[in-house]
């Protein structure tokens, strides 16, 4: 029987307390798990665990601690839970042994130790002046996550641990949740699966509410190993004093709602060229409430809870109303659907919308929205500190509690860039700063990461401190502890991208180094933020540091990212100079252009086939290691193809290239193939004298990338193919001194 005939709505709207039953409650951030901490050592450093012993030491004023001291022979690492402890670990390795963890790019393991650990002469010390450490972001979960098992997951828990995370985003297995909300309302798994839910790659757009159906039907084979998937990793998660932040109800029902409850308040949004949705309105609607209570309780039962719920009914959308009492009532509804299940509900907001539609949001509609709930109950999200610091234009939020985040990355878009500077500063200074209000934590809210991890390592160096970085002295560091050892070369290297690719974040000016990724066109792409040739002697220092650390693994994949990003530039001097020669050159002048700038994209397959990382081939075989029969594998493996090409069908593909790749695989196979279709358009224009209409062009363009999409009959290679030094050698002497002249 479902819930709706044995409760009326007026009852749903505030659930008893015996639901508190099904509430688990994590460690707490006092409390140490000594065995879940213990078997983190044996995984992060399975070779000498035995050398380390983990003791607890309580909070100072609420903030976490950790110390590091010799004790006979001994390393004991003490802190006020798991998290604590495993940072001090990770200051014990960066500090005393000149090495770090991290699962992007060595796989997790690799630690170059000595086989007896170093002691520490002098007992440290550290807290942290941030209650919260906030990571992820909903969409994290589509760009990076989608094809995770449970032992990349682990690394990721880890690291998370290691680097002083304690509030992650978990929204893995929300499916198996709506499924039994919606069942008892009445819709079977077949409407679910075929009309609601999306395909794995679309999740989180499914979750915001913004698209349904997209890239489906999804297998129930895939939400169920969700939902077991999510158990472990909540589970390892508050094993180390971790409060996962999980999702509440924002109105997303599926297709045919209005017609099962008629007198259901329904509201119409449309994101962007997506077909139009109906969903729930939370004004004046009991049923609103009442369901957001189910999927709470629901959610309980399953992953329990840390009372932590993230929902951003408006994220890139307009509400009906700008009228402060309406927008005042919505939200205190969105809250009462956490809050009716459960009492100390907190409702974490991630802010974007009132950047992104700041037409809408003026001072009184934001105060309206964010005041209609208790400052203990809402913490805000500022998602792009770094870039567009939006605390400062609403008086720190007017009170509530709020974190400061790296946005950084979009779509994971490969570029080399970043904001050292703001990165390095902005926390602290916003800590001090008297107008900063209720700042009570810091965090990373990427679209997608595995990329630039410098800027991760960065960011993070914030959260044991209350003082800017010296980026000069703590980029020496972060050199020679990930590669081991110091050298004068890749010193010098450092010292240049810092000053360019890292001097100021990815923005619409840094667009212009897409230019390969990027649907084909004559006009000029926005150009970088930095002089592309001021960037050729980091090169040239990177390819001498080889000589002494070209065997370190971090250090080539250093290597292949820089050299990728040099070509990579090197592609925009060969699109202006044929986009001008088709103005007014000769046909020889412009075909030689065009065949160079092919030639470059294969170079570039080449040299990043060199690195797993770098595989179309690895993320196609991740996506089809989930499905259970053989539909299902050629149904992820158009997810994952969609995800980072097209987004979507030719007709509704508004964000085509978004998530754009610098991966071997995707520049022969796609990006290449694309790029000659529009220079053979444009030779057979010309010839024919005929106009040019790139904008037609392009239209039929994404008729041939669909086919590209759906045809799952090509393989790509999950392994790296040739030495990343050699093939990087090998493009500079080809390359260097080519493009330090084009630049002249």
């Amino acid at each position: 029987m479902s819930f709706l005939n044995t409760v009326s709505l007026a009852e749903k709207t505030i659930l008893p307390v015996f639901i508190l039953l099904f509430i688990s409650v994590s460690p707490g951030y006092s409390q140490l798990n000594t065995e879940a901490t213990e078997a983190l050592l044996k995984r992060v450093v399975p070779e000498h665990h035995n050398q380390f012993e983990v003791e607890h030491t309580p909070q100072k004023d609420d903030a976490d601690v950790f110390e590091i001291e010799s004790k006979s022979d001994k390393i004991i690492l003490r802190g006020s839970n798991g998290v604590s402890v495993a940072s001090a670990l990770h200051y014990y390795l960066k500090n005393f042994c000149n090495t770090h963890y991290t699962p992007w790019h060595e796989g997790g393991t690799a630690l170059d130790l000595p086989e007896k650990l170093p002691v520490v002469s002098e007992k440290v010390r550290k807290s942290t002046p941030y209650q919260y450490r906030y990571y992820m972001n909903y969409v994290t979960y589509s760009y990076s996550y989608v094809w995770w098992d449970w032992e990349r997951w682990q690394q990721e828990v880890d690291w998370m641990a290691l680097h002083g995370i304690n509030m992650p985003l978990a929204f893995t297995g929300q499916e198996a949740v709506w499924q039994k909300v919606f069942n008892s309302l009445g819709f079977s798994d077949k409407d679910l699966r075929n009309n609601f839910f999306v395909g794995p790659a679309f999740q989180a757009f499914n979750w915001f509410g913004l698209v349904q159906g997209l890239g489906g039907p999804l297998p129930q084979s895939w939400i169920d190993s969700q939902a077991e998937l999510q158990k472990k990793i909540v589970k390892r998660e508050r094993s180390l004093g971790m409060t996962p932040v999980l999702p509440a109800f924002m109105g997303n029902v599926p297709p045919g709602f209005k017609e099962k409850f008629p007198d259901a308040q329904m509201e119409v949004i449309q994101w962007h060229t997506f077909p139009a949705l109906k969903r729930l309105s939370p004004y004046n609607d009991s049923l609103f409430t009442a369901i957001g209570n189910t999927f709470i309780r629901e959610q309980n039962k399953m992953y329990g809870t840390d009372h932590l719920y993230a929902a951003d009914p408006f994220i890139e959308l307009t509400p009906p109303s700008n009228d402060p009492e309406y927008l005042r009532k919505i939200s205190r509804t969105i809250y009462q659907s956490m809050g009716g299940a459960d009492p100390k509900a907190a409702w974490v907001l991630e802010t974007w919308f009132l950047r992104y539609k700041r037409d809408f949001w003026k001072p009184s509609q934001s105060e309206a929205f964010l005041d209609a709930v208790g400052d203990d109950q809402l913490i805000a999200l500022d998602l792009y500190s770094e870039v567009d610091p939006y605390w400062q234009e609403t008086e720190a939020y007017y009170g509530k509690p709020w974190i400061w985040n790296m946005l950084h990355n979009f779509g994971g878009r490969g570029n080399l860039f970043g904001n050292m500077e703001r990165t390095a500063s902005g926390p602290a200074e916003a800590l001090h700063d008297p107008s900063s209000g209720n700042m009570t934590g810091i965090g990373l809210t990427m679209e997608a990461i595995e990329q630039n991890p410098v800027m991760y390592e960065l960011m993070l160096a914030n959260v044991w401190r209350d003082q800017p970085i010296n980026i000069d002295t703590w980029l020496k560091k972060y050199g020679s502890s990930r590669y081991g050892q110091e050298n004068k070369h890749a010193g010098k290297a450092w010292a240049i991208l810092r000053n360019t690719v890292y001097l100021s974040s990815e923005d619409k000016k840094n667009s212009g180094s897409r230019i390969i990724t990027r649907a084909p066109k004559l006009t000029s792409h926005r150009q970088l933020t930095y002089d592309p040739e001021d960037l050729l002697p980091a090169w040239e220092q990177m390819i001498k540091a080889a000589e002494d650390i070209g065997k370190n693994d971090a250090f080539q994949y250093d290597l292949i990212d820089l050299s990728r990003q040099v070509l990579e530039n090197y592609a925009l001097v060969l699109h202006r100079k044929y986009a001008e020669a088709i103005q007014g050159g000769e046909p020889t002048q412009y075909k030689e252009y065009a065949s160079e700038f092919l030639e470059l994209i294969s170079d570039m397959d080449q040299l990043l086939a060199t690195r797993k990382e770098f595989l179309l081939g690895d993320w196609v075989e991740d996506a089809r290691s989930w499905g259970t029969t053989k539909s299902e594998k050629t149904l992820y493996e158009k997810n994952a193809k969609n995800l980072i090409t097209l987004w979507g069908s030719p007709e509704t593909s508004f964000i085509r290239d978004y998530s754009a790749r610098k991966w071997a695989g995707l520049f022969e196979d796609f990006y290449k193939n694309r790029w000659k279709k529009f220079f053979d358009y444009i030779e057979s224009r010309k010839s024919q004298n005929k106009k040019i209409d790139i904008e037609s062009f392009n239209e039929e363009l994404k008729k041939w990338e669909w086919e590209w999409i759906n045809d799952t009959s090509k393989s790509y290679t999950a392994e790296p193919q040739g030495d990343p030094v050699k093939v990087a050698r090998r493009m500079f002497d080809k390359y260097y001194v080519v493009i330090e002249k084009s630049y002249h």
